[in-house]
């Protein structure tokens, strides 16, 4: 029990440590001698836990990435709202983790998924699942939202649901180096308007 419980603990010291070198430096400029540097390990150690670096990376992405990005961008969605303010509150507090950090290198997923987009490999596979959970819920919930009568039935659900996670990941990547504050307000402003004219126009109060 207590040496699968420090196994554990090592592999989720060595998988935060990775993310943060590849987040910063890029998967393909980090090399497996900067990641035992920055792990203090053997090569020995670090082989006997990972295959190769992509094992690890694809590690990094099931065990870290993945969670992440459902506890920040999908996991909101299914709290009880109506849609349109449940979109409006997810993208907002999740700018907010850019907006006040200075070490900000972009949207995470985004920054991965333009590295490894050129080939078509198992990396680029799982970066695209986590991409489509995200797509899949949001789709779902703006059905949902048309059934219920809080979204015109006008609305291409796919089509919107589209655009909101392309609207989302090119503000992430503007944002870096940028005045952040100013924005994700300019960003939030149009995205508002965007949502709201997808409202039943009778639901909404003028």
């Amino acid at each position: 029990m207590e040496k699968n419980r420090k196994r554990m603990e090592t592999m989720h010291r060595m998988r935060a440590k990775g993310l943060e070198l590849f987040y910063q430096k890029g998967y393909h400029a980090t090399s497996i001698d900067d990641i035992l540097k920055e792990l203090s390990l053997s090569k020995g150690a670090f082989y006997h836990h990972f295959k190769s670096k992509d094992d690890f990376f694809i590690s990094i992405i099931q065990n870290i990435i993945m969670q992440k990005v459902y506890a920040l961008l999908v996991a909101p969605l299914t709290q009880d709202k109506s849609p349109i303010p449940s979109i409006i509150d997810t993208i907002d507090n999740a700018l907010k983790t850019a907006e006040h950090n200075g070490m900000d290198c972009g949207f995470i997923l985004a920054n991965f998924l333009n590295e490894f987009n050129k080939g078509d490999n198992e990396i680029i596979q799982y970066l695209r699942d986590i991409l489509k959970v995200w797509e899949i819920n949001l789709i779902s919930l703006l059905k949902k939202g048309r059934t219920d009568g809080h979204i015109s039935w006008s609305v291409n659900c796919e089509e919107a649901a589209t655009y909101i996670i392309a609207s989302y990941m090119g503000i992430r990547t503007m944002m870096v180096g940028n005045n952040a504050k100013i924005m994700k307000y300019q960003y939030m402003q149009q995205l508002k308007a965007y949502l709201y004219a997808m409202e039943q126009r009778e639901e909404r109060a003028y």
